[in-house]
C-alpha cells in the first residue's frame, strides 16, 4: 500500500518518470506501470476522488501460482532427502521421538550455510510425502482370499534397557486386520508355530497367503 502511494505521488508529484521510480523504489517497472494504469484509469471515472480512495486502500494481488521457489537448489533438496531418510531409519528401528522435525531439518540447513525459509523446507517436505502418498494404490481382496505375512525386528525400552524383538504380523487382505506376535528368539522353530496361533478359532484357511 505504501508502495502504490509512493509511486503514485513520485510521478504526479515530484513528475519522475517511470524508469526513474523503478529505480528509485527498486521495483519493477512492470509493477509501476501497473499501478499508474490504475490510477490513470480511477481519475478518469465519474467519482475519481473515491475511485482513488479505493486504489490506495486495496491490498494488491499478486499471482504466485507460476512462480518457483528460488532458493530450493537441489543441493538443499539432496540435505533433505538425506535428513527424511535418517528419518525412516529411525522409525523403523523403533527411536520415532528422536526424528529430525521439519524446523529440526531446517536448522541443520541453516547450520550448513544455505539460505533458505522455513516455509519453503515445509511445502517441499509436504509435497514429497503427498507424491508418496499419491503412489500407493490398494488392492481389492474378497474376505477370506489372502492374508499377507511380514517379519522384522522391533526395539523396545523396558526398565530403561534397550531390547530387540522379533515381531510378525498377519495382514488381512480384505479387512486390513492385523495380528501381531512377537518373540525374544528368532529360531525357525518360533516362525513354523504363528499359523497355527493364527488360525487358532478360525473355521477357515485362506485361499492364498504371502509366506
Amino acid at each position: 500500500m505504501v508502495e502504490r502511494q509512493s509511486i503514485i505521488h513520485m510521478y504526479r508529484v515530484c513528475g519522475y518518470s517511470k524508469r526513474r521510480i523503478s529505480r528509485e523504489l527498486h521495483v519493477s517497472r512492470h509493477t509501476v506501470d501497473n499501478i499508474l494504469s490504475e490510477y490513470e484509469s480511477a481519475i478518469r471515472t465519474d467519482n475519481p476522488e473515491e475511485a482513488l480512495s479505493d486504489l490506495l486502500t486495496v491490498q494488491p494481488k499478486y499471482d504466485s501460482s507460476k512462480r518457483r521457489p528460488r532458493r530450493l537448489t537441489q543441493e538443499i533438496k539432496d540435505e533433505i532427502g538425506f535428513c527424511l531418510k535418517k528419518n525412516a531409519v529411525k522409525v523403523a528401528t523403533g527411536l520415532r521421538k528422536q526424528r529430525m522435525l521439519k524446523k529440526d531439518i531446517h536448522q541443520f540447513l541453516l547450520s550448513k550455510g544455505y539460505t533458505i525459509s522455513y516455509a519453503t523446507v515445509c511445502s517441499y517436505i509436504k509435497n514429497k510425502e503427498k507424491k508418496k502418498s499419491e503412489a500407493f494404490i490398494r488392492l481389492f481382496y474378497e474376505p477370506g482370499c489372502i492374508v499377507e505375512f511380514d517379519w522384522g525386528e522391533v526395539l523396545l525400552f523396558i526398565d530403561g534397557v534397550k531390547t530387540k524383538f522379533y515381531l510378525a504380523v498377519f495382514t488381512f487382505g480384505h479387512s486390513n486386520g492385523r495380528y501381531a506376535y512377537h518373540f525374544q528368539a528368532s529360531e525357525y522353530a518360533c516362525l513354523h508355530g504363528i499359523p497355527p496361533q493364527l488360525l487358532q478359532g478360525y473355521t477357515w484357511c485362506p485361499r492364498h497367503d504371502g509366506l
